[in-house]
C-alpha cells in the first residue's frame, strides 16, 4: 500500500508513435502503482527493438500484456476479468494472439495462470523484462514461457524507457527498485525482491536525456527511495560487507537528490514513495537547500497506534513519527504532507481507530490516500492474522478517515488563497477547455485562465479561490524559472 495508486490511470493501455519497420503489433495495459506503468515504458522500448510497435486496437494485437499490482484484492479481480476478455478475443477473432502476464501478480500467480487456468502463454517477473525477447520466441514456437526469478542486480538503468502516453513535461525516472521493510501487509517484498539502487550516473544522464527533450519536471521513483544506497552495486543489505572504498564513495539519497538538482536547475524534482523509518533530515536540509526541489513529502504513516504500528511492523511509533514531521516543517515550513492509511487492520480497536484520527489533527495532511484493510495472500499478516474486523465496521471507520481528510485538505488550500505560486502547466483542466491545470511546488492542482500560456510554461498564479483539492486563480505572468 505505500505506494500512489492513481484511480484514473488504472487499465490504461500505452499508445507510442510508431517505428518504420515494426510490423508487430502490441497491445499493454498497466494496473497499480506508477511503478507499474514506469516498467511498462521499459517494456514497450525493449519490445520496440524486436518489431512491436503499440496499439490501442486489442483485436488486431499479435501479443497482449497485463501490467499488474498485487497491492489490492480489486486489482486482481480486475486483471482476471480483462484476462477473461483478452481470451474472448483471441477465440473469437484474433486466435494468433499471445497473452501474457507481467509484473507483481505475475510473480505470485506464477503457476495458476499458466497451468491451472491455463490464461496466458506467457509470465513474466518485475526483474525479467530483458528476457522477453528470449520468452516471445519461446512463445513463437508453441511453447508457454515464464521467467519470474528475483535479481540481485536488475535495475533497468541501461534501457531508455519510452514516454508513453506522456504529456511531455513530467517524467517518473525509477532509482530503486524492491523493498527490504517487511511490512506485514504488504506483499512487495515478495514480489519484487531484496532492494537494489541504480547507478547515479544513469539516473543523471536519463534526466539530462529528458531535460534535452523538453520535459520540466522529474519524480524519482522507488518502493521506498529514502533507503537510496549506492556503492558499486549490490543489495543495500550487504552495504557492511562493502570495503573501506565502497562505503567512503557510496551515495545516499541526499546526496542523489543533490546531484540532480543541481545537474538541471531548470527542472523540477520530485519523489516518491517515503518511509518514516528511512527519511533522514539531511534530505529535508538538501530539500530546503534547492529551489527546484518541490516542497512535497508523500509520508505513509498507516496507523496512529502503536500496538497497530508494530502488529504491521512498521518500524517507527506514534511519537517518532510526529517527532519525524515536527523536525520536516521546523526546516520547511511551507511543506505539503501527504498520508497513506490502513483502516481495520486486523485486532485494531475503536481506542486504535481513535488514535489514528488523533494523528491526523495533528499532522493536518494536504492529502491521503485511505484504505479499508484488504488481506493479500502471501503476506505476513495473511498468513498469521485473522481478518476479524467486520466490513461494515471498517468501511465506517474509512468514512471517518476520509471525511476528516477532506476537512484538513480544505483547511490547507484555504491558507493559500491570496498567495502567488509558481505552477506548471501540464494540460488543460478537466472541467474548462478555457483553463489550464498544473501544480504548484505542494503538489496541490491549480486551476487558472489559458490566456497566452502554453503547456510546459512555468507560471506565477495569484489565488483566488479554493475547493478541498484544487486551487483556483489568475496568471501575473511568467516566473523566472522558463
Amino acid at each position: 500500500m505505500e505506494k500512489i495508486i492513481d484511480e484514473n490511470k488504472q487499465g490504461e493501455s500505452l499508445n507510442l508513435k510508431s517505428k518504420d519497420g515494426n510490423t508487430r503489433k502490441l497491445f499493454i495495459e498497466s494496473y497499480g502503482c506508477q511503478m507499474n506503468f514506469s516498467d511498462s515504458e521499459i517494456v514497450a522500448s525493449i519490445l520496440s527493438k524486436e518489431g512491436f510497435n503499440t496499439t490501442k486496437e486489442l483485436e488486431e494485437a499479435d501479443l497482449v500484456l497485463v501490467n499488474t499490482c498485487s497491492i489490492r484484492d480489486k486489482a486482481e479481480q480486475t486483471v482476471r476479468k480483462r484476462l477473461e476478455k483478452y481470451n474472448a478475443v483471441k477465440k473469437d477473432k484474433n486466435p494468433k494472439m499471445k497473452i501474457g502476464v507481467l509484473g507483481c501478480m505475475a510473480e505470485r500467480l506464477k503457476s495458476k495462470f499458466l497451468e491451472e487456468e491455463k490464461m496466458v502463454d506467457l509470465v513474466v517477473g518485475p526483474d525479467a523484462y530483458k528476457d522477453l525477447p528470449n520468452l516471445i520466441s519461446e512463445v513463437d514456437d508453441g511453447r508457454n514461457a515464464i521467467n519470474v526469478i528475483l535479481s540481485k542486480e536488475e535495475t533497468y538503468g541501461d534501457v531508455a524507457p519510452v514516454r508513453l502516453n506522456s504529456n511531455g513535461v513530467t517524467a517518473f525516472v525509477s532509482i530503486t527498485r524492491g523493498c527490504d521493510n517487511m511490512c506485514t501487509f504488504c506483499v512487495v517484498p515478495f514480489t519484487r525482491g531484496r532492494e537494489r539502487s541504480r547507478e547515479p550516473q544513469s539516473i543523471i544522464e536519463e534526466i539530462n536525456d529528458l531535460a534535452n527533450k523538453g520535459f520540466k519536471e522529474v519524480t524519482l521513483l522507488g518502493q521506498n527511495v529514502d533507503s537510496y544506497l549506492w556503492y558499486g552495486g549490490g543489495l543495500k543489505k550487504d552495504f557492511k560487507k562493502a570495503t573501506e572504498m565502497q562505503k567512503a564513495t557510496a551515495v545516499n539519497f541526499s546526496m542523489l537528490l543533490d546531484m540532480c538538482a543541481k545537474a538541471q536547475p531548470k527542472m523540477r524534482f520530485r519523489f516518491s514513495t517515503s518511509n518514516p523509518q528511512d527519511m533522514t533530515l539531511d534530505v529535508i536540509e538538501t530539500m530546503a537547500k534547492h529551489r527546484n526541489i518541490c516542497k512535497y513529502i508523500h509520508l505513509p504513516v498507516q496507523s496512529g497506534s502503536n500496538r497497530i504500528l508494530k502488529e504491521m511492523n512498521r518500524l517507527h511509533t506514534r511519537e517518532e513519527y510526529m517527532e519525524l514531521i515536527d523536525n520536516i516543517r521546523r526546516i520547511i515550513p511551507e511543506v505539503a504532507i501527504s498520508q497513506d492509511m490502513i483502516a481495520g487492520f486486523p485486532t485494531e480497536t475503536e481506542e486504535e481507530h481513535q488514535d489514528t484520527l488523533s494523528l491526523m489533527e495533528y499532522v493536518k495532511y494536504d492529502f491521503g490516500f485511505m484504505f479499508a484493510y484488504s488481506e493479500r495472500p502471501g503476506t505476513l499478516a495473511g498468513r498469521r492474522m485473522e481478518d476479524d474486523i467486520p466490513a461494515d465496521v471498517k468501511q465506517r471507520r474509512l468514512n471517518e478517515i476520509q471525511a476528516l481528510q477532506r476537512k484538513h485538505s480544505h483547511y490547507n488550500t484555504q491558507k493559500q488563497v491570496g498567495q502567488t505560486q509558481e505552477v506548471l502547466i501540464e494540460k488543460s483542466s478537466k472541467k474548462s477547455d478555457a483553463h489550464w491545470s498544473g501544480r504548484n511546488t505542494q503538489n496541490t492542482v491549480v486551476v487558472f485562465p489559458k490566456e497566452h500560456y502554453k503547456v510546459g510554461d512555468f507560471v506565477n498564479v495569484k489565488i483566488t479561490d479554493c475547493t478541498s483539492a484544487t486551487l483556483i486563480g489568475e496568471a501575473v505572468g511568467y516566473s523566472d524559472n522558463n
